[in-house]
């Protein structure tokens, strides 16, 4: 009663002694409330830990997407340079084409 009384905001008020019956009700109050505060805490301790495994695998997801569009940009200049490689040993009417395609390339950076 003492701490009711104290949360209630009255401090210092001296508090007569409770009757059984009305101890026990209080008491069963206090115990269903702090169930309630309890479950409702866990809820949200269990939300946050599934938020925050719901951002780390979609982080992951997109460092793997990012890996794979490394990979590919990689493979793709490679190909670039073996095509251009390709072109300047034709020599002749492909070498004047592989320069031109070259001359583009680079404009466009």
């Amino acid at each position: 009663m003492r701490t009711k009384m104290r949360l209630l905001g009255f401090r210092g008020a001296a508090v007569k002694p409770l009757n059984e019956e009305a101890a026990a009700e209080l008491g069963a109050e206090l115990l269903g409330e702090a169930l309630v505060f309890g479950v409702g805490g866990l809820c949200l301790y269990l939300e946050y830990l599934r938020q925050a495994g719901q951002s780390r695998r979609r982080e992951e997801h997109l460092e793997q997407t990012l890996s794979d569009l490394r990979q590919g940009l990689e493979r793709l200049q490679s190909d670039l340079e073996r095509l251009r490689e390709q072109g300047h040993a034709q020599g002749g009417a492909g070498h004047a084409q592989g320069g031109a395609g070259h001359a583009q390339g680079s404009s466009g950076h």
